[in-house]
Order: structure tokens, then C-alpha cells, then sequence
């Protein structure tokens, strides 16, 4: 969620087919920008630079995937028509595949192993035991979860085909929030995995990394870059709906996201969550051209944390969350 120099959202859709190397995501909660001016393209950054490609676990393969929570019960509708919207594409299997070029997934596997700590029953048990609560809850089998140094408060997944994936949160993240937060976190990064993501987010690193460098498909690349950032913020959504199912408080989601905001360790206790809701229902009426409001948020891999907080504020309130709700409690799955 906040500013990060890695990542974006991930999940587990039938979308096209997977390129042929490994390759690797991160998705995280950190809002992305890009430059509204480019550099010229033999020193452009790609504005997706800080997604690193991702290929997310299915949750299919797990025996208890053929029931319990699926990730169409929360999935949010601007995901789903986002979704369709990229599978329509024409070429954009084979576009991928063209432009694919080395992976350093193992690099950045190594990167993030050799420098966190892994938690397990018999290490930080406290954070292990909130992550399967979490997974087991999402339907889903829990990835590994390592603690990383870092003073930007941030969590990310990554994950590589054919291997185990893992969350890594940094310490400044565990400092700013409560135990019941920040298994809201955790759950939010378990539903890009349950909603497989990472099959677009493969594509959408391919293609914006690569099609700038090659001759001809800077036009073509731009224009995916906006409908995949138009993805990204719908799957954050989704997420979000995931934390919610978890935790079942919207008032937490709500504080992560006030916290991730303009929150603090010294401020935490001072925080008002209300006071945040009002917040965002006056960023509606001050944006009520959309002129301005899309030409805020167009370039954002995320949707701005006040318009992320009434979504999940009203979601809560809906018919379709009492009833994911319901089923939850039908399964004993609240039971964890």
C-alpha cells in the first residue's frame, strides 16, 4: 500500500497462457506513479518499473479449492469487467511471448530470502498464526511469510511458477499497525493470490518493460499500460474485500488504510477512522467533475486510500458481503 520502490497488485482467473520462462511478481499495497512527461525511450523507465512480473501459485491445487470461499464470491465487478476487458485483446499471448525476455527470478528470490526473516510455528508464532488464520479462512494454502528491515511501511507477495510464493512485510509496516491490521494486510495480499493476478500482472510487466524497447510497439505498449493500471486499481479493490472477509471489521480495513495514509507510530492512537470516512466522502463531492479526478488517478497503480475506504465501507453494508458473509459462517470457516 504505501509508496515502495517494488511493486503492485496479483490471482487465479482463466486468462491466456502463461508465457514459457518462469517469472516472477510482486504485488504490493504501495500506490505506483508514473511520470506524465516521458524520457526519451532509450532512458525511459518503464512506469510499471516497479511491478516485478508475477506468475501467482493457483489456488486450484489445493484439494480444498473445489469448495468453500471462491474468489468470484468477493471478487469486485470493476475486477471482473477490467478482466474481460484485457482478455479481448487481440495478440496480447503472443505479444507477450515475443517480447519475453532472461528473468532474474531467482535473483529476487535470494534478494528477499537472504535479507528477511522467515516465519514459521517456532519464529515470530504470533505472525505465523495470523497468516493461517488468514489462508484458511481465503481457502487458499498459505505461502511463506518473511519479516524484512525496511522504514517504508509496505507488504508484497511474490511468487515464481512452479514454486512455493511468499509474502514479505517490513518492519515499519508491523510498528504502525495492531495484531487484527495487519492480518488484514496479510489477508489482502492472500487474495491476489486466490484470484490469480499474477497471470495478468506476467503480461503487463512483459509487455510495458518490454514493448518500449522494441521498434514499433511504443504506441501499442502505452496504450496497455493504461488499461492494465485500470486493472490494477480494480484487483486492489478486490483485495481489499478479501482483508475485509478476514478480519470482518471494515473499521480495520478502513485504519490500515488511514494509517498507510498519513498514519504514524506516535499518531496511531490519535487516529479516527470516522474522521476518515467523512474525509473520503468529501474528496467525492470535491470530485465530482471526473475530468479532474481521472486525470488524478489514471496513472495510479492503486486507488487513492480515501476512495479505497468507502468502497470497503460500503461493501460492507451490502447485500453481497452478508451473503459471503453468511456462507462463511455456513462452512465454520469464521471458526479459525
Amino acid at each position: 500500500m504505501a509508496a515502495s520502490p517494488a511493486c503492485a497488485p496479483p490471482g487465479l482467473l482463466p486468462g491466456p497462457t502463461l508465457p514459457l520462462r518462469p517469472v516472477a511478481f510482486r504485488c504490493c499495497w504501495a500506490p505506483n506513479t508514473s511520470s506524465s512527461s516521458p524520457p526519451p525511450p532509450s532512458t525511459r523507465r518503464p512506469r510499471l518499473g516497479r511491478v516485478v512480473v508475477v506468475a501467482a501459485a493457483s489456488a486450484r491445487g489445493s484439494p480444498a479449492a473445489a469448495r468453500g470461499l471462491d474468489a468470484d464470491d468477493f471478487r469486485h465487478p470493476l475486477d471482473k469487467q477490467n478482466t474481460l476487458l484485457l482478455r479481448a485483446v487481440p495478440g496480447l499471448n503472443d505479444m507477450g511471448k515475443a517480447l519475453l525476455g532472461p528473468v532474474s527470478e531467482q535473483v529476487m528470490v535470494l534478494q528477499n530470502i537472504g535479507t528477511s526473516v522467515l516465519v514459521s510455528p517456532n519464529q515470530l508464532p504470533e505472525l505465523h498464526e495470523l497468516l493461517a488464520e488468514a489462508a484458511k479462512l481465503l481457502n487458499i494454502e498459505a505461502p511463506d511469510l518473511y519479516i524484512r528491515q525496511n522504514p517504508v511501511p509496505n507488504a508484497y507477495t511474490l511468487a515464481i511458477n512452479g514454486k512455493k510464493p511468499f509474502i514479505v512485510v517490513h518492519t515499519s509496516l508491523v510498528e504502525l499497525l495492531t495484531r487484527k491490521e495487519l492480518q488484514a494486510v496479510l489477508a489482502h495480499e492472500l487474495g491476489h493470490l486466490k484470484c490469480d493476478h499474477g497471470v495478468w500482472l506476467t503480461f503487463a510487466n512483459i509487455l510495458t518493460m518490454g514493448a518500449y524497447t522494441v521498434p514499433g510497439f511504443g504506441m501499442v505498449a502505452g496504450f496497455l499500460e493504461e488499461q492494465l493500471y485500470r486493472w490494477l486499481r480494480a484487483a486492489e479493490l478486490t483485495c481489499d474485500r478479501a482483508a475485509l472477509l478476514v478480519v470482518q471489521d471494515p473499521k480495520v480495513v478502513i485504519s490500515v488504510l488511514m494509517k498507510l495514509a498519513g498514519g504514524s507510530p506516535s499518531l496511531a492512537d490519535q487516529l479516527n477512522v470516522d474522521a476518515f470516512l467523512e474525509q473520503a466522502r468529501s474528496y467525492d463531492k470535491a470530485a465530482s467533475n471526473p475530468v479532474g479526478c481521472n486525470a488524478q488517478t489514471r496513472e495510479l497503480s492503486h486507488p487513492l486510500p480515501v476512495m479505497r475506504a468507502r468502497e470497503i465501507d460500503e461493501w460492507s453494508r451490502s447485500q453481497e458481503c452478508k451473503t459471503v458473509m453468511q456462507k462463511i459462517l455456513q462452512l465454520g470457516l469464521n471458526n479459525v
